[in-house]
């Protein structure tokens, strides 16, 4: 394109301007129309490079917006450092906690809490089993399980709760033989 304006018309006759030379198609094999009679506008000659147009020029600098397009085009990768979703480590998900590790945990400390009652005889136990299978099932899920140190508290707390509800089980039969208050008293 230039900036040239064409040349008028040749002035004193009626006759139109005989029509340019015809230019070879150039890579894409499109050649334009020839312009039409008695003169007027014609079209630009295509773009060289197969028909394809340049990209626009970038916008100024200072004017805000993206900066120029990278050569060549395609694909750009992001930047280093980017945007992480979930701001943890890249590939790998989230090891969940087993379920029965955290049910063993909270039934062990139920039961040293309530082996006053003797309720320890019956929840010390369950702790105890639940934590052991717990600890099975996290070991062999080739570590996409994960809770094995509730396992093993819930597993103790089992048992020193079955041991404490039976101490005093065996305590509060035994300070019952030596206060009989069923018994005569002496003269």
């Amino acid at each position: 394109m230039s900036d040239v304006p064409p040349p008028p018309p040749p002035s004193g006759g009626n006759e139109p301007s005989p029509p340019p030379p015809a230019q070879p198609p150039s890579g894409g094999g499109y050649s334009p129309p020839p312009p039409p009679p008695g003169g007027g506008y014609s079209p630009p000659p295509p773009p060289p490079g197969g028909g394809f147009a340049p990209p626009p020029p970038p916008p100024p600098a200072g004017g805000g917006g993206f900066g120029p397009p990278p050569p060549g085009g395609g694909y750009v990768p992001p930047p280093p450092g980017g945007y992480a979703p979930g701001g943890g480590g890249y590939g790998y998900a989230a090891q969940r906690t087993d379920g029965l590790a955290i049910a063993s945990l909270v039934i062990g400390i139920i039961s040293i809490v309530c082996s006053i009652g003797c309720l320890g005889i019956i929840l010390g136990p369950t702790a105890a089993i639940m934590g052991f299978i717990s600890r099975q099932r996290i070991a062999t899920s080739g570590g996409a399980v994960g809770g094995g140190t509730l396992a093993i508290v819930g597993l103790i707390l089992g048992i020193v709760g079955f041991v404490a509800s039976v101490g005093w089980f065996f305590f509060v039969i035994v300070s019952g033989l030596f206060n009989n208050t069923t018994a005569t008293p002496t003269p």
